[in-house]
Parts: C-alpha cells; structure tokens; sequence
C-alpha cells in the first residue's frame, strides 16, 4: 500500500503550537476518511482527530478545542493544528486514511511538550 508521509513535529515548550501535515498519495483521497492518532511510550495507540469525507469531524475529548483537524483534497494533503499543548501531548502522531479496502498509516512524526 501507499506510505504515508508525516511531518511537522518537534519539541515545543507547553502552551506551543505545532501543526502536523499528511502527505497521502493514495487515489480517491477525497473518498477516504482521514485520521489522526497518537502513541505515547507504554500506551496504545489513541485516536486524536477524525474528518470523514463528508460529515463531521470528531476529537478526543482530551484535545477538544485545542485542536483542529483539516485537509486539502485538491493537494492530497491532511493536517492537524495543535494549539495550547500539554506535556501529556508528548507522543508519536500518526496520519491514518481509509477508503473501502484501503488502510494506509504512515510511520509518524514525534511531538514532544516540554519546558
């Protein structure tokens, strides 16, 4: 299947931003789903943002209003605005697309909040 490509992550000090991009090659990009997730080190993989092809986007409640999930179809590309970051945001985010039998994730990006 086609890798994704994730980029943007870094260290940022608490209260930072960060905004995390996708680059998803796939066809029918603007059919699939996209999804964010993140795995922090002894914990399983969560999922942080969702934005359907049509329909709403949805959060964890632990990045609610600090977050805003996007993407572009015309550039085949999804991004994830991370304001107001915590220490408990430090994690390994992950850019996932799904469309019919195609479930595609890319290899990550570390973030990491800390003073």
């Amino acid at each position: 299947q086609v890798q994704l490509v994730e980029s943007g992550g870094g260290l940022v000090q608490p209260g930072g931003s960060l905004r995390l991009s996708c680059e998803a090659p796939v066809n029918r990009f603007s059919l699939s789903d996209v999804n964010w997730y993140r795995q922090a080190p002894g914990q399983q993989r969560e999922l942080v943002a969702s934005i359907p092809n049509f329909g709403r986007k949805k959060y964890a409640d632990s990045v609610k209003d600090r977050f805003t999930i996007s993407r572009d179809n015309a550039k085949k590309m999804a991004y994830l605005q991370m304001n107001s970051l915590k220490p408990e945001d430090t994690a390994v985010y992950y850019c996932n697309v799904r469309y019919g039998t195609l479930n595609t994730w890319g290899q990550g990006t570390q973030v990491a909040v800390s003073s």
